[in-house]
Formats: C-alpha cells, structure tokens, sequence
C-alpha cells in the first residue's frame, strides 16, 4: 500500500488502492510485543492481576514516506468476572495520513488454575474496525502534463471515503511460574477492505504464535536480575515472520537482541534498551533494515510506556503472568 512519487525527474509511480488492499491486506506491526499485550493476544487480559495502563508509539520506514502506529490500552483482572478485562484503541497511518486504519476493541480472559504449577487463560475480542483513505492526497497519470507537472484533474473514479465493521479475536495462554506458550487468531470476521463495495478486499486473518521464558540469574534473589529466551510466529495471508530474541534485566534496567525473519528473506535486527520498576516501564527499541530495502528506510522507531498501578490483590488462587515486558 506504498506509493512514491519522483517530481523533479517527471517519474510517478501510481497504485490502485484496491488491489494493493486486496494483495497485501496486513495489519501494522509492533517489535515490542510485550509492551502491547492485548495487540499480540487478547488472553493477556488482566495478566497483572492490578489496573495496568499501556502506551504505545511506532515510527516505520520514515525514510519511505511516514508510516507511524499509536496505541493506548488498559487492562486488569476482575474478581467477579473470574477473568481479565482490557480495553485498546489503536490507529495506523499510512502514507502520512493517506490511509489510516482506526480500532477500537474490548476483551476478557478467563483464567483457570490447572494445577500448582500450570495456569490457562482463555481470551476473546470484540472490536470495530475502520479504514479510511484521503482521495484527495492520491495522484494519477492523467493529471501530469509533459511540461508542467500535476496541474489537471484526474478522470477517475472515486470510491468510499471509508469501510468499517466489527471484527473479532480469540488467543490462548498456558504458563507456570517460569515459561509461558500462547497463540492467537485476529480478524475472525475478515472484514473486507475493499473502498469500491466488492468483497475481494479481505482483511486477512492474523495467526500469531508466542513462546518464552524467564530465568532468574540468582534464584535466592529474582528481583536482581534474569534472562527471557523468546519466539514470536505470524502468519497473515501469504506472508510470515519469525522473530527470536533474548531480554536481560539487572536491577531496573533491561536490553534485549531480536531478528527477524520473513517469509521471503532476513528483514531487521532490533535492539532494545528499557527501565523497569514494579510501577513503572519505559522502552525504546530501533529496527536496523537488514533486507534488500537496506538504509533507504530509515529503520523503525518504537516507543512504550507502562503504568502498573497498585491496587489490593484479590483473594484469589489465580496467579500473575511472568512474561516479558517488552
């Protein structure tokens, strides 16, 4: 869904919008999975136990155009719901604005205590979705003139300002004190992206698998420090990625090393630093271009802040969910 114009040199590269949508149908990404619990799998959902706030910021490609994703969630786990409840609003602009993706969801997870060591979590997400795209920012072959550039206006035809529909979600979390695996299902619905009114725009389903663990360096005091070994999967129409990595934390500060790998070829290496407290987590990560796009992108920039906010734990046998933060 990228287009890219070369004025100066009279060379203009032009898409249509809806068979890019039709071909290419992903939804944005984030490095920081964990900083984002309830993008990457709505059983995260009140994995706390306490209220927990989540902000999330992506600056993608800014060499390419602009491409940036904001997120704002809220979580926690509720007694009389026997599960977690979480709330996200996200938006993805595309293009700088040409194309913005808009959604807004709510989501449960109901948890369940297998055994001493081994807890499941069960979790759903209800969302509405919109995807809006500024005709108006598009240009088209027959508005160029030989000598004077984009000075007509384009014959062609318009379609809707915006598509929306409901959309849902579905994951699943199995973990014990010191490693968690965990999958998930997006668009459900698959709702059609198509700004022309024909259903062979769909929105792909999203297949998203996590696995990890968190050891700590000295057992007689975990707080000091510990490694985390992590796989993320995805699988969203044709295309996937893998990406394995590690996080160290000593005291309240955490690094971490991923590469990520797509379906086609190596795509980024990306290098995080965070801080850490028991109330408090910030963390930037940067993406280093590894495939044939090479520096032309300008990497990707990430941003997440997190609130843990304190709260009387319930009387409850259900345990909090160790699992990365970023």
């Amino acid at each position: 869904m990228y287009r890219a114009g070369i004025r100066q040199i009279g060379l203009v590269l032009v898409m249509a919008i809806g068979l890019i949508s039709s071909l290419f149908a992903q939804d944005p990404q984030f490095s920081q999975f964990y900083a984002n619990p309830l993008y990457t799998n709505p059983a995260f959902a009140g994995s706390e136990i306490c209220p927990r706030v989540v902000l999330n910021y992506r600056d993608q490609w800014p060499g390419l155009g602009g491409y940036t994703t904001y997120s704002v969630s809220a979580d926690q786990y509720v007694k009389f719901l026997k599960g977690g409840l979480g709330v996200q609003v996200f938006q993805d602009n595309a293009d700088n604005g040409t194309i913005k993706t808009f959604n807004a969801s709510l989501s449960y997870a109901y948890t369940v205590n297998l055994n001493r060591d081994l807890s499941l979590k069960f979790g759903g997400q209800a969302a509405y979705w919109q995807k809006s795209l500024e005709w108006d920012n598009l240009t088209f072959g027959d508005m160029i003139d030989e000598r004077y550039g984009f000075i007509y206006t384009t014959n062609e035809p318009f379609g809707d300002a915006n598509v929306n529909a409901p959309d849902f979600s579905v994951g699943a979390l199995l973990y014990s004190r010191d490693w968690f695996i965990g999958g998930a299902v997006h668009h459900l619905a698959q709702p059609s992206e198509s700004f022309f009114g024909n259903q062979d725009a769909t929105l792909y389903r999203r297949f998203t698998f996590q696995t990890g663990a968190t050891w700590a360096i000295d057992k007689r005091h975990p707080e000091d420090g510990s490694v985390s070994p992590n796989l993320v999967y995805m699988k969203q129409g044709e295309s996937s990625q893998i990406n394995v990595g590690m996080y160290g934390r000593m005291s309240v500060f955490t690094v971490g090393f991923w590469y990520r790998y797509s379906s086609r070829n190596g795509d980024a290496i990306i290098a995080l630093i965070g801080l850490q407290n028991d109330n408090f987590k910030f963390g930037y990560s940067y993406d280093i271009t590894v495939s044939k796009l090479g520096g032309n992108t300008g990497g990707a920039h990430e941003l997440s802040l997190g609130l843990n906010l304190k709260c009387r734990k319930p009387k409850t046998r259900i345990r909090a969910l160790q699992c990365p933060s970023w």
